[in-house]
């Protein structure tokens, strides 16, 4: 189990108690920070223990939900606008205006990974909103799996989202045209 130096603290007391559990072998550091009862544990684990409030979007949250094959080679990471920068080259940043951020946050099981991601819903608005700034085979990829599955999305959930982003009428237009 992954956790943080603060929450080892809390539940050992003291840093004293930590190192002991270190040169003992009972306790693994993994990365700065963050550390485990094993000595292995996947880059996005790592990556959601270290930025809990980040959200899973884009070219990752198409892989996750299964609308493109193509593996990211990075985590594209959603946070709010005010955060900090994320100095990881395993990650790729999106600043997000406060007022949507969280509009279609989830979360979600992989290999035993919890994590937040944006909803099928939410990616759908993204995919528009993103449109020129996605390489053009994983835009047209992505739009011909959501005509697979546009009977599965949740269509009232879908515009309930557009009317509270900035330009929503474009985006229900597009994707009424592109989508639909």
């Amino acid at each position: 189990m992954l956790k943080t130096y603060n929450e080892l603290v809390k539940e050992h007391g003291t840093n004293y108690q930590i190192q002991t559990l270190l040169a003992a072998g009972m306790l693994y550091r993994l990365e700065k920070g963050i550390y485990s009862d094993n000595t292995g544990a996947s880059a996005l684990a790592l990556l959601m223990k270290r930025h809990p409030k980040a959200v899973v979007t884009l070219e990752s949250a198409f892989y996750y939900h299964s609308l493109t094959d193509e593996i990211p080679d990075v985590y594209s990471l959603a946070t709010d606008k005010h955060a900090y920068l994320i100095q990881d080259h395993r990650v790729k940043q999106y600043y997000v205006d406060s007022r949507i951020f969280g509009i279609g946050v989830t979360t979600m099981e992989r290999s035993g990974i919890t994590f937040r991601i944006y909803d099928r819903e939410r990616m759908l608005i993204e995919l528009i909103r993103y449109k020129k700034k996605l390489p053009y085979d994983l835009y047209k990829e992505v739009v011909r799996n959501y005509r697979d599955i546009v009977y599965d999305l949740d269509i009232a959930r879908l515009q309930k989202y557009i009317t509270l982003f900035p330009k929503g009428a474009k985006i229900i237009e597009a994707i009424e045209t592109e989508v639909f």
